[in-house]
């Protein structure tokens, strides 16, 4: 594992720049997600679009918060999940649903459970979920636009989790009282 600098507004890339100023004015701070990204300016203004179009999809705030939470989880991300626990708390989740994604216990709601179940069946077949796994989605109410738009929620999930895998960003204190560790097994 390789150890990135943890960039400042003064040490970061100047097309990083801005991207750190606008995390500072909206959060009061720089995650240290967005101070590992800063080194390549690329990476981080793609995940602040995906965040924006995560956010502009057709998903509500539950169902956003599975679909991140859920891939999460599944990528054993250290930080994604304590961060998006602290951010589904801000968001009022029901603390059922973040207990759940968070311990893999079913959910509150069947129809959430089917957009969890078609979120890791999407990424445990990098894509090609069988007709029963897609049936069941589409079952639960979900559309061919819902499918397409987990896709956005996902690529901004694998930029997060992995550069927190390659990378072991150090979690920030806000998110320490939210720390999470993988399941034994």
């Amino acid at each position: 594992m390789t150890k990135a600098t943890l960039h400042t507004l003064q040490t970061a890339p100047e097309a990083a720049k801005p991207l750190l100023e606008e995390s500072i004015k909206t959060y009061g701070m720089v995650p240290n997600l967005y101070a590992v990204m800063a080194e390549s300016p690329a990476l981080l203004e793609g995940y602040f679009q995906l965040h924006r179009l995560a956010e502009a999809s057709g998903f509500s705030p539950d169902e956003r918060t599975v679909i991140w939470l859920t891939i999460n989880v599944a990528n054993q991300c250290h930080y994604c999940v304590p961060a998006h626990t602290m951010i589904a708390q801000g968001e009022k989740i029901d603390a059922a649903i973040i207990d759940a994604l968070r311990n893999e216990t079913p959910l509150p709601s069947d129809r959430l459970e089917a957009l969890r179940s078609f979120a890791l069946a999407v990424r445990e077949t990098h894509g090609h979920p069988d007709e029963a796994a897609t049936a069941r989605f589409l079952k639960a109410g979900y559309d061919n636009k819902a499918m397409m738009d987990l896709l956005v929620v996902y690529a901004q999930k694998i930029l997060s989790n992995f550069t927190n895998s390659l990378f072991d960003t150090p979690l920030d204190a806000p998110f320490q009282s939210f720390a999470w560790q993988p399941a034994a097994g």
